[in-house]
């Protein structure tokens, strides 16, 4: 069984996209007013995190678990789809502040004034980075969403930009104006590295990687009377989102009603350990032998197929 929890995901991603307007609005005056180039990038940042908000609602609203006839095995990856989206928006937002710092250190620029009203805005624009990324982070874990859990990445390396800003900022008033355009180096550094991160994260559910380790299904199978051996088992998925997983099993039974039931009996253990989860279970007679658990070290497609002749 599918979980379907899109409405409480589309209700986040609604109060965070409110919210990291506000963020974005308020960075984007300061650094006008001030001429920071540092603020202007994390501007550029946020305007990043609305755009990832819209198209987190949008991939959401297509991520429907429900199998239909064009789609049998659900919507799901549309959500990694959205998060491979952000990982991209946090590549062009690295080029663009890099790009702004490069000019800024070529052909100067006007000294940045920072007075403490915009100090203390700032630091009410960094609480609210930190409730957002907290907020997704915790919500995306319960409920196993690829697209908040990304967000929330993305979410908290805004927290640290904007932490590494307002320190810049500090010093410039002290000063010591080259901190703004040497801080905006690190902070295209801190985008880069929240981008690959959610790229290394969404990647293996969208190329179909193991699920799960076949030894532990294997495990699990056998430990249900009657069962002699499984064999060619494969999983994918996401663990606490959806499952998919594949075996041919062994049986020491009779007639189709004994295997029918110990059948069930492997996919009842299995839902309880992996739910949500959907299984294919092909059924061997007790005669058939086969050593291999998983598809490792398999060559050729002919190969493949032949094992699970009987």
């Amino acid at each position: 069984m599918s979980i379907d929890n899109r409405s409480v995901v589309q209700r986040v991603l609604i109060i965070t996209l409110v919210l990291n307007l506000v963020v974005m609005t308020l960075k984007a005056v300061i650094g006008w007013w001030t001429g920071s180039l540092s603020l202007v990038a994390d501007a550029l940042h946020s305007v990043t995190d609305g755009i990832n908000n819209v198209l987190g609602l949008i991939t959401s609203r297509l991520s429907s678990p429900v199998p239909d006839r064009d789609h049998p095995y659900g919507h799901q990856k549309f959500e990694a789809v959205g998060a491979l989206g952000i990982a991209a928006f946090l590549g062009i937002a690295c080029f663009q502040i890099l790009q702004g710092a490069a000019e800024r250190l070529i052909n100067g620029g006007q000294p940045v004034n920072i007075s403490s009203t915009e100090l203390w805005l700032l630091l009410i624009v960094l609480g609210i980075n930190i409730f957002v990324a907290f907020y997704e982070r915790n919500v995306g874990q319960r409920v196993g969403s690829p697209i908040l859990l990304a967000d929330a990445k993305h979410s908290m390396s805004d927290v640290w930009v904007t932490i590494t800003v307002v320190a810049g900022l500090i010093g410039v008033g002290a000063g010591f104006q080259w901190l703004d355009v040497v801080l905006a180096f690190p902070v295209a550094l801190l985008v880069l590295w929240t981008g690959w991160s959610v790229l290394k994260a969404n990647l293996p559910w969208l190329v179909d990687e193991m699920a799960i380790a076949p030894e532990a299904i294997q495990a699990i199978a056998l430990s249900v009377p009657g069962v002699i051996n499984c064999h060619d088992i494969a999983s994918r998925g996401l663990l606490g989102r959806q499952i998919f997983i594949e075996m041919h099993l062994i049986v020491d039974a009779e007639d189709v009603e004994t295997a029918h039931r110990i059948t069930e009996e492997v996919e009842a253990r299995l839902e309880e350990r992996f739910s949500p989860v959907r299984i294919l279970i092909h059924i061997e007679p007790p005669e058939y032998k086969s050593d291999r658990i998983s598809y490792e070290g398999v060559g050729a497609a002919g190969e493949a197929g032949g094992a699970g002749e009987d």
